[in-house]
C-alpha cells in the first residue's frame, strides 16, 4: 500500500506501521502524528506517563477507535477502513479486561475462543496448553469472580491468545501484580517472540521496559525518541554520579546551579548528577559545589543512566512544545 501524501512509506512486511496517526477529542489532542514500525516477532514497548496517548493509540490500532488523520496498518490492514478485519488479526487485552465472574477459568476461554470462531477439538486442545502453560491448572474450575488479581491477568493473557494472533496488543498488562506475576509474564511474551507472535505493550513502568526490543516514549501525544534500552539509555548526555548526603534536596538545588552540571535531581534519599563530558574533573566540580554550600558529602560514585533518567531528560524538550531530539 502507498504512503498518503508527504509520508514515508510503511515498512515491508512489517506486523504494524503507523505514519502521521492523529487522534483528537474536540479541541484536545491525544494522539499527535506518530510515527513508528512494528517488526513481525518484536516485543515493543509504549513508555509513557499515565495520559500521554498510549491506550488510545493502541485503541486505535485495535480498531475500537478511529483515527483522526493518518495511516494504521495492522497485519497490511488499513485500520481506519477495515477495523473488523484487524479484530480478526489480533489478541486485546486492556488495563481493565473483560472476564466473566459467573464464568469458571475454563468458561471464559470457551467464551472467547468461540467469539473468535474456534471450537471443538481446536479450542480444547489450546485452552488445555495456556491453562498448563500460564498455571491454571489449580484454579480451572474456580469462577473468575474469585480469583486473585495475578490469576486474572494470567486468565486474560490466556483468553487473548485462545485465537492464536499474530499479533498481541497488552495495554499494561502487570499492572497491581507482584514482581514474580511480572517476570512469568515476560517469560511467556519472549516465548511467543520466538514463535513469530508480535507484542506491543504499553506501560510507564521504566524495569518493564527492559524487556522489550525496541521502545517509543511518548509524551502528551508525541514521540519523543525511539530506539533500543540501550540506545535510550545513551541519550542521556554527560557523565552520571550518585551522591549520598545529609542534606539531598539542599545539594540538587546547589548543584543544579553550578557551571558544568547538566542536571541534579533527587533519586530517593541520594543526588544523581549528570555533569557535562567537556568537565575536565567532574569529581572535583561536585566536590566544589557542595563544599560551597556548606554541605557534607557522604558518598560520591559513579552511576550508569536508567531508563528513567533517559526519559526525564528527553521529555524536557518535549514539555518545551520543541521537537524530537
Amino acid at each position: 500500500m502507498l504512503a498518503r501524501s508527504g509520508e514515508k512509506a510503511p515498512m515491508d512486511d512489517a506486523a504494524v506501521s503507523v505514519r502521521d496517526l492523529v487522534r483528537r477529542f474536540g479541541d484536545f489532542t491525544a494522539v499527535d502524528h506518530l510515527c513508528f514500525d512494528i517488526a513481525r516477532g518484536e516485543v515493543f514497548g509504549f513508555l509513557g506517563p499515565n495520559g500521554s496517548g498510549k491506550t488510545t493509540t493502541i485503541r486505535m490500532l485495535c480498531g475500537l477507535l478511529a483515527p483522526t488523520e493518518g495511516l494504521a496498518l495492522v497485519d497490511g490492514i488499513d485500520v481506519g477502513r477495515r477495523p473488523e478485519r484487524v479484530r480478526e488479526r489480533i489478541g486485546y487485552m486492556s488495563q481493565l479486561f473483560s472476564l466473566y465472574g459467573d464464568l469458571t477459568v475454563h468458561e471464559n476461554m470457551e467464551f472467547y475462543g468461540g467469539v473468535y470462531g474456534v471450537r471443538g477439538r481446536a479450542l480444547h486442545q489450546r485452552a488445555a496448553a495456556l491453562i498448563e502453560r500460564l498455571d491454571l491448572g489449580p484454579v480451572r474450575e474456580h469462577l473468575a469472580a474469585t480469583l486473585s488479581t495475578g490469576v486474572r491477568h494470567r486468565l486474560a493473557l490466556a483468553c487473548a491468545l485462545i485465537h492464536e494472533p499474530p499479533i498481541l496488543f497488552l495495554d499494561e498488562p502487570t499492572s497491581g501484580v507482584d514482581p514474580l506475576v511480572r517476570r512469568g509474564f515476560f517469560e511467556v511474551i519472549g516465548e511467543l517472540s520466538q514463535r513469530g507472535v508480535t507484542t506491543l505493550i504499553t506501560t510507564h513502568v521504566m524495569d518493564e521496559a527492559n524487556h522489550c526490543n525496541t521502545l517509543l516514549l511518548i509524551y502528551q501525544g508525541r514521540r519523543v525518541a525511539m530506539g533500543t534500552p540501550r540506545e535510550i539509555r545513551d541519550m542521556v548526555p554527560g557523565t552520571l554520579y550518585e551522591i549520598r548526603t545529609p542534606r539531598p534536596s539542599a545539594a540538587a538545588a546547589a548543584l543544579a546551579g553550578a557551571t558544568g552540571v547538566i542536571d541534579a535531581s533527587l533519586f530517593g534519599t541520594t543526588v544523581h548528577v549528570s555533569v557535562g563530558s567537556d568537565v575536565a574533573s567532574p569529581e572535583q566540580l561536585i566536590r566544589a559545589a557542595m563544599a560551597r554550600a556548606g554541605l557534607t558529602l557522604e558518598r560520591l560514585r559513579p552511576a550508569r543512566p536508567t531508563l528513567e533518567h533517559a526519559f526525564l531528560h528527553l521529555t524536557e524538550p518535549a514539555a518545551r512544545g520543541e521537537t524530537e531530539p
